[in-house]
Parts: C-alpha cells; structure tokens; sequence
C-alpha cells in the first residue's frame, strides 16, 4: 500500500510550525509557555512515529525485543552470522530513533 503525502509525521511538522510561527506571536504572553509545550510534544510525536519502521524490522528478526537480546546474548546474530549485519543495523536505527525522541540534539 503506498502512503498518502504528506504523511503524518510531515503534518505534524507543518501543524508545529503554524503554531510557533503564526500563532504564537498572535498569543498573549501568559498563554506563550503552553503553546511551546505543546509544539514541543508535536516534535516528540513526529519524531516518535519514525520508530514504526524499526519495529517491522525487529518482528522480522524476532517477535519482540525481548528474544532479540536473547537471541543477541546467544551469538545468533554475533560477526560472520548471516543476520549479523540487519541485526547491527537495527540496533543503530532504534538508538538513533530514540535519541531523536529524547534528545536529539545528541545527534548532531
């Protein structure tokens, strides 16, 4: 199924910036604080949404992340295994999702 543009981490994006920057300034100031709050929580939601993905590829490899670090703890997906690479790089993608969540200036 392909997906409808914009898709909704994108609206979410173009909802925060209307409200920081049409919106706000129009606010008074005693209603300023929440209004960042609130487009702050946006930016998490957006953010957060991209860890679906990571999820499809963790069923893929096990059925939660539970069996993934046993299976890890195991060797199963240890250098020279033939998922050693997919399982490396899931790991990476699901720390950089939530260091984007979280603190995503972290990153760059």
């Amino acid at each position: 199924m392909l997906a409808e543009e914009p898709l909704p981490p994108d609206l979410l994006a173009i909802a925060r910036e209307v409200l920081l920057k049409d919106l706000l300034p129009a606010l008074p100031p005693d209603k300023a604080f929440a209004a960042r709050m609130v487009a702050n929580a946006m930016a998490i939601a957006a953010r957060s949404s991209e860890e679906g993905d990571a999820e499809a590829r963790l069923a893929a490899l096990a059925s939660d992340a539970r069996s993934l670090a046993t299976d890890i703890r195991a060797g199963r997906f240890d250098p020279g295994t033939p998922q050693h690479g997919e399982a490396a790089a899931l790991l990476d993608d699901i720390t950089r999702a939530r260091c984007l969540v979280s603190a995503p200036r972290a990153l760059g």
